[in-house]
């Protein structure tokens, strides 16, 4: 009787998983040498199902509840052991919880550019990443495709994998819509659910489902991106001659809080000047915006003098409007002044 209690107490009569993990995809039950007892209980909890492999080959699959193991509820396990007539002794197999529930927040990206052909910039290379969602649909697949005979499969044994079904199909997808570069951002979800669709196939074999697919960004190469930027910044500021003369007048701003560096100012404020009324002829600047007529070319036979007042530069005065400025107190000895051929601002 002693015998038999020791023997008896080597049998597994109860297999269950207690899944104290997050990113547990397949676990082994162990048994370390031990037998199944006739008659044992399964339970399989909520979010798993147990897979039974006898000797390499896929047996029973059982889904969540309480089962006892009896030749009754093992067909397929009864059948390649033999058991015509039933069993009462004990019994060797591996059994895999295989966790059903959904996996969420995976993330995906592309780790080399891709190269595209884009209708307005011509051959481009684009960056993209985002995440997405997945949960085991057949178990028995799993087990004999990926897990094999590894005693615990976590969600990291995937990704790799999955991600390059997802950067591959991308590829085919992005190529095939031929969507703009600047118009990406507006299709993100509909390029997400072609590609989701794209992989269905090639996930099932191994028992899985794609439940969800997201694109987060999509992105060109810095350089281009700093190009896109100097090109937008232009249109923002339109009216070359408008932001030039603003520009100057920032500098001359600048050069009455800083006297001591007003030479250097000068030459840029009175330059950037010159040139704005330059490239907006050259532009054939006619209407600012505002509608207000632009002002006429100068005249290089009158002699006109540009001034600092008040921190602001003003002008252009011909001499004798200067003459005026200098009676009423705006202009003084002190007062910075420029014309067109002066090296620099000067008193």
């Amino acid at each position: 009787m002693d015998i038999w209690k020791k023997l008896s107490g080597e049998l597994i009569d109860i297999v269950e998983w207690l899944d104290d993990s997050r990113d547990t995809l397949v676990y082994r039950f162990q048994r370390h040498q031990n037998e199944l007892k006739h008659g044992a209980k399964l339970i399989v909890r909520e979010g798993q199902v147990a897979v039974f492999i006898n000797e390499g080959k896929l047996a029973d699959v059982y889904q969540p509840g309480t089962h006892t193991l009896d030749t009754q509820n093992m067909p397929i396990l009864a059948t390649l052991k033999g058991w015509k007539y039933g069993f009462n002794s004990p019994f060797k197999a591996e059994v895999y919880f295989v966790n059903t529930r959904q996996f969420t927040d995976l993330k995906w990206g592309t780790m080399n550019p891709i190269m595209l052909r884009d209708a307005e910039f011509g051959p481009i290379r684009l960056r993209a990443y985002g995440t997405y969602a997945l949960r085991v649909t057949d178990a028995g697949a799993l087990v004999k495709e990926i897990a094999g005979t590894n005693g615990r499969l976590t969600i990291e044994g995937l990704t790799d994998q999955i991600r390059n079904f997802i950067v591959s199909r991308f590829s085919e997808s992005l190529g095939e819509s031929k969507i703009p570069a600047l118009d990406l951002a507006a299709n993100y979800s509909e390029l997400g659910g072609a590609i989701a669709g794209l992989m269905k196939p090639a996930v099932a074999q191994y028992g899985i489902e794609l439940t969800a697919l997201l694109i987060e960004n999509i992105s060109l190469p810095p350089e281009v991106e700093q190009a896109l930027d100097a090109r937008t910044k232009m249109g923002v500021i339109g009216d070359l001659n408008r932001y030039t003369q603003f520009q100057a007048a920032e500098a001359m701003r600048d050069a009455a809080k800083n006297p001591g560096g007003t030479a250097g100012a000068g030459i840029g404020a009175g330059m950037g000047f010159a040139m704005g009324q330059q490239m907006a002829q050259s532009l054939g600047a006619g209407q600012p915006s505002g509608g207000h007529a632009a002002p006429p070319p100068l005249s290089s036979a009158a002699a006109v003098y540009f001034v600092a007042i008040n921190g602001q530069q003003a002008g252009p005065f011909d001499v004798a409007s200067l003459a005026v400025k200098a009676r009423e107190g705006q202009v003084t000895r002190e007062t910075l002044v420029w014309k067109q051929g002066m090296a620099n601002w000067s008193p």
